[in-house]
């Protein structure tokens, strides 16, 4: 069972933590974790593109030019797709780019997303984060204290406003929930931080 050590919001050590090796311990799988990653990505398309077919432009009723004599190719519509404002060939259409994954894939994704934060020492645990009130000076300062990179992912195990506002405008910083996170975030970012708490409950959900 792997251990971390745990920080207050001051950067100080706060005690060891056990982690479960069923979450935080497994070999990561980089066939599942890009698997998800691309679903995730694709079913964030909006499929809305479009185009129009040569039998959906307008025009085509006469024939541009005559058959012979203008020292050019031979043409009988002017919604030709060779044709200036001619239609598309294969023009796409909207559609849905959704599709569904298995869920044991989904789930190995996961422990392996967050196990490979564990063997990069990338996971950083905090015993406790909150505010007082929104202060984005006073978010700063924690992820100074603890070392974090540009890009950092707070994980919290409840929605907390005062927490969610005071990282809000710092670029490259999210926060999410242990009910919300996903494997592209987590990849997506360099430095990942759980609380005590959020520890807690992804070892109660995936252990």
């Amino acid at each position: 069972m792997a251990k971390v050590t745990m920080l207050t919001m001051a950067g100080e050590e706060a005690g060891k933590l056990d982690l479960s090796d069923k979450v935080f311990g497994i070999e990561p799988n980089e066939y599942a974790v890009h698997a998800v990653v691309k679903n995730y990505l694709a079913n964030q398309r909006q499929g809305t593109q479009s185009a129009l077919t040569r039998g959906e432009v307008r025009g085509g009723g006469r024939k541009p030019f005559r058959q012979k004599g203008t020292g050019r190719h031979r043409q009988g519509s002017s919604t030709d797709p060779s044709q200036v404002g001619g239609g598309v060939v294969f023009a796409p259409k909207p559609r849905s780019y959704r599709y569904t994954l298995p869920k044991k894939l989904r789930r190995l994704a996961m422990l392996s997303a967050l196990s490979a934060k564990v063997a990069d020492k990338e996971l950083v645990v905090l015993d406790k984060l909150s505010f007082e009130a929104p202060k984005t000076k006073e978010m700063v300062k924690v992820l100074g204290n603890v070392k974090a990179a540009k890009k950092a992912l707070i994980i919290t195990a409840e929605k907390d406003e005062n927490v969610i506002k005071s990282a809000s405008n710092i670029p490259g910083v999210r926060v999410s929930m242990v009910g919300q996170m996903n494997v592209y975030e987590i990849v997506g970012h360099t430095s990942l931080i759980l609380t005590q708490d959020a520890v807690k409950k992804i070892e109660e959900v995936y252990a």
